[in-house]
């Protein structure tokens, strides 16, 4: 167990991910001016933690390991998928979400079947992604 708490590139991703999502809580509040707990659970917004994560892993391993290693090829790998995710996949789900909350509040105006809405924010934009990215290489250097 002590190896593990001890990993310094499981500790640089995990560092990584918190400060992207205790971000997107301050950022929201800079934004919207009120207070949002939510901000702090939530996926989608400005940074992306799963990009900050990923990327902060894969450079973690590139530090430790070495970028000819198979171990940083397979961290690598991992991150692109994990970011075109968030930014391609997840985004078209995110605008499918708010399409159809759209097209149920005109359809059923005044007659409501159902007050449940979908969530609309579950991607990123390519800017969050970058952002996300750039927080985790940044702490990945500062946590080797």
């Amino acid at each position: 167990m002590n190896e593990l708490l001890g990993n310094r590139v499981l500790q640089a991703s995990v560092v990584a991910w918190v400060l992207a999502q205790v971000s997107k809580f301050f950022i929201d509040l800079l934004w919207r001016r009120r207070v949002n707990f939510r901000a702090l659970t939530t996926m989608g917004g400005m940074p992306s933690s799963h990009s900050a994560a990923v990327s902060s892993l894969a450079t973690g391993i590139a530090i430790t390991d070495g970028m000819g290693s198979t171990i940083f090829a397979l961290a690598l790998w991992f991150a692109a998928v994990t970011m075109y995710d968030a930014a391609g996949i997840r985004r078209a789900a995110m605008i499918q979400a708010r399409i159809l909350n759209q097209m149920i509040d005109e359809l059923f105006q005044g007659h409501p079947i159902s007050d449940v809405k979908l969530r609309e924010l579950l991607g990123h934009t390519p800017i969050e992604v970058f952002a996300g990215m750039v927080v985790g290489i940044i702490v990945a250097y500062l946590v080797q």
